[in-house]
C-alpha cells in the first residue's frame, strides 16, 4: 500500500489518498483515506509518462554534432549522415548497453514506458534476419524496469523516387515479407511489461503496398500503428511532386486511420490537413527538444488542439530525457511564434496541468497500454515527488504541476514504480552505477571508432 498526501487521480487532485498495489495494477484507490503503519508514506503522487518515441541508439551521438559543416549551413540531411555513420557500428552488445543507459535516464526522470521505434533490425554484415537487436532491447528494457512497446519498423528503399536504398541504409532494409515475419516473432516476447506494435519509417521510405499490408495487421491485431510524417519540407515537397499531395492529405485519402495510429512530428501540415487529421482520434507525438535541435520547426499545436487533436511526446533522439522539458519546450515555441502565453491551456485554466494530463493520455494512446492514470484496474506505474522540495514551495494543487512543467530545475523526483516495483528511490535509479560504467567506456570507445568525438 502507498499512503499519499496528495495525488492525481482520474478525476483530479485527492489528499490522503492509499493506492493498493496487486500484481503490477492499481487494485484501490482510496481518497480521504488514514494511513496504516505498513503503508508506504509518500508525498505528491502523479501517474508516469510514456515516451511515445524513442531511438534508444542515438544517446551515443547527443552532443556529438554541434558543429558547423564546411558548407556552412547544417540541417536534418546533414544530421542524418552522421546518425547513419553511428548506426552502421551499432551491433546487440552495444545496443543494449546504450538502450540500457538511456531506458535507465528515462525512468528516473519519469518516463515509466517507451515506444521504442526500431529500425536497426540487423546487426552489421549480418544479412540473415535475427532477433538479436530486438533481445538487446528487451533485455535493457527489463534491466532498467521500463515499460516497453517495441514498435518494430519498416525501411525498403531511400525515398519517393529510390525504389533502392542508399548504401548506408542497405542494413535497415528489408522486404516486406521479412518485416512481417520479424514482427510476428517479436509477438512471441509480449508480458506483463513488453507490448508489442508495428510501424513504417515514413511515407518516403515503403511502398503503398507494403503500407497497406503494415496497417492491415495493425488494424486486425489492434496495435499502435507508428509512422514518421511531415517532418521536413523537402518530405512535403517530393510527395507533391510524385503524388500531387502533402503527406497527411496523401494519407488520409487512403487509410482509414483512428486513435491506433500514432504519427509523429507532422510539423508540416496545413491547416485543412491539421482539422482533417485531428478529427480522426490519431495521435500526434511531438518531440520538441530533438525538432528544436534538427530545426524542423514548429507544430501548429493551437489549430490542433482546438480541433480536439490528441498529442503524446517523446526524447526521439535523446538529446534531453525528460518529459517535462519536452512539455516546457512544446508550449514555448508556441509562445516565440504566436507572441501569446498559456497556448495549450485550452481545456484547463492551467498549462502545466492540461500538458501534462493531455501528454498522458496520449502516450497511453501510442503504446496501447493503460497508463497515464491512476484509479482502479490502471497500471501501477507512478511518480512520486518530493513536497518539501523548492520547486513545489508554495505550490498547492491548481499549480503544482505548472511548477513541475515550468520551473526548470532539478526535478523533484522522490520514487518511480513500474508495473509495482520501485526502479528509483531516493532520487535515484537502482542500476544507476552499473549501467553508467558500461556505457561511459562503450561510447568512448565506438566514437573514437566513428571519428564523432
Amino acid at each position: 500500500m502507498i499512503f499519499a498526501r496528495k495525488a492525481l487521480l482520474a478525476n483530479g487532485w485527492a489528499e490522503n489518498v492509499r493506492l493498493r498495489i496487486d500484481a503490477g495494477r492499481v487494485s484501490a484507490v482510496e481518497p480521504d483515506a488514514k494511513p496504516e503503519a505498513s503503508d508506504f508514506s509518500a508525498g505528491v503522487v502523479i501517474p508516469g509518462l510514456a515516451n511515445a518515441h524513442s531511438h534508444a541508439f542515438q544517446r551515443a551521438l547527443a552532443g556529438h554534432t554541434e558543429w558547423r559543416a564546411p558548407a556552412g549551413k547544417d540541417n536534418f540531411w546533414t544530421w542524418r549522415s552522421r546518425m547513419y555513420l553511428l548506426a552502421g557500428r551499432i551491433d546487440a552488445r552495444r545496443m543494449h548497453i546504450i538502450a540500457r543507459q538511456a531506458y535507465t535516464e528515462m525512468v528516473a526522470s519519469g518516463y515509466t514506458s517507451v515506444a521504442e521505434f526500431h529500425y536497426l533490425h540487423n546487426e552489421p554484415g549480418d544479412t540473415v534476419s535475427s532477433t538479436a537487436m530486438l533481445e538487446a532491447l528487451v533485455a535493457a528494457a527489463t534491466d532498467s524496469g521500463i515499460r516497453l512497446s517495441y514498435v518494430p519498423v519498416l525501411y525498403e528503399r531511400a525515398g519517393f523516387t529510390e525504389p533502392e536504398p542508399a548504401p548506408e541504409q542497405r542494413r535497415f532494409a528489408r522486404t516486406i515479407d521479412e518485416f512481417l515475419k520479424h514482427q510476428k516473432q517479436a509477438a512471441k516476447y509480449a508480458g506483463d511489461t513488453i507490448s508489442i506494435g508495428i510501424g513504417a519509417h515514413s511515407l518516403r521510405a515503403v511502398t503503398r503496398e507494403s503500407l497497406d499490408r503494415i496497417a492491415a495487421v495493425a488494424h486486425k491485431a489492434r496495435i499502435p500503428m507508428h509512422l514518421h510524417i511531415a517532418e521536413q519540407r523537402r518530405e512535403v515537397e517530393q510527395c507533391l511532386t510524385v503524388h500531387d499531395r502533402r503527406p497527411v492529405e496523401w494519407l488520409l485519402e487512403h487509410y482509414e486511420l483512428d486513435s491506433n495510429w500514432c504519427l509523429v512530428h507532422a510539423t508540416h501540415m496545413d491547416a485543412e490537413e491539421t482539422a482533417a487529421l485531428a478529427r480522426t482520434g490519431a495521435v500526434v507525438c511531438l518531440c520538441p527538444s530533438t525538432e528544436a535541435n534538427l530545426g524542423d520547426g514548429l507544430f501548429r499545436l493551437h489549430d490542433w488542439l482546438q480541433h480536439g487533436g490528441n498529442i503524446a511526446i517523446g526524447s526521439d533522439s535523446q538529446i534531453s530525457i525528460n518529459p517535462f522539458e519536452e512539455l516546457r519546450w512544446l508550449e514555448y515555441g508556441q509562445r516565440l511564434i504566436t507572441e501569446q502565453r498559456n497556448v495549450a491551456a485550452m481545456s484547463q485554466r492551467h498549462t502545466g496541468r492540461s500538458l501534462f494530463e493531455r501528454a498522458a493520455a496520449g502516450g497511453a494512446l501510442a503504446t496501447g497500454q493503460a497508463s497515464g492514470r491512476l484509479e482502479k484496474g490502471a497500471l501501477a506505474d507512478l511518480i512520486v515527488l518530493d513536497d518539501d522540495s523548492p520547486m513545489l514551495a508554495g505550490h498547492g494543487n491548481d499549480s503544482l504541476l505548472d511548477a513541475l512543467v515550468f520551473s526548470g530545475f532539478t526535478l523533484p523526483i522522490d520514487r518511480v514504480m513500474v508495473h509495482g516495483e520501485w526502479q528509483v528511490i531516493d532520487g535515484r535509479h537502482r542500476h544507476a552505477e552499473s549501467a553508467r560504467a558500461a556505457y561511459v567506456k562503450e561510447v568512448r570507445d565506438l566514437l573514437q571508432e566513428t571519428g564523432t568525438e
